[in-house]
Order: structure tokens, then C-alpha cells, then sequence
């Protein structure tokens, strides 16, 4: 599920974002035609753990917006089983 949605952001597919977020925390819209763009370059998955229908995974993602210098995301997402489909609840920032 995780480079499901990593690969969604890298092409945009916003349909796909929404359709795999949970209902509960789902936004209406994306912006994923920022000026400048962003570009992604990797994902990391540092950590996944599953119990019952919920999930956790531990990711970098690597980028870079217009011509500045190189970013990376450090993120603890939730996910949610439901009806045998998995869905992003949440995600919460890594400071390091």
C-alpha cells in the first residue's frame, strides 16, 4: 500500500490518493500540481508492522521542489483494514 501511494504523488494520480484514504480522515481535494513542482526521488520503507486490520509503516521519501535543494519526508503512516482493503488513516512527522 505504502509505494502504491508514493507512486501515486510521483504521477500525480490524485483519483487513486482519494480512493485509497480512509473515508474518515479523507481531505476533498489534493494539490498536486504545485508551482514549483515537486519531484520525487525514492522511497525508503524503514519499518511495517501489521495487527488485526490496522497497520503502521515508517518511510523517507526523497524530493526536491523547483530548483532547491534536496528534502526527505520521515513519516509514520496508519493505515486501516476495512472489508479486505487496506486505507491511509494518518500520518505523523519524524523529527530527526
Amino acid at each position: 500500500m505504502m509505494r502504491s501511494r508514493y507512486t501515486a504523488y510521483v504521477l500525480k494520480l490524485e483519483d487513486y490518493l482519494l480512493a485509497t484514504w480512509h473515508p474518515d480522515t479523507r481531505p476533498k481535494t489534493l494539490d498536486l500540481h504545485e508551482e514549483p513542482p515537486i519531484k520525487w526521488f525514492g522511497l525508503d520503507v524503514k519499518h511495517a508492522k501489521t495487527e488485526g486490520d490496522t497497520a503502521e509503516v515508517e518511510f523517507i521519501a526523497r524530493y526536491k521542489i523547483g530548483g532547491g535543494k534536496a528534502e526527505r519526508l520521515h513519516e509514520v503512516s496508519q493505515f486501516k483494514q476495512t472489508d479486505g482493503r487496506w486505507y491511509y488513516v494518518s500520518g505523523s512527522f519524524v523529527n530527526d
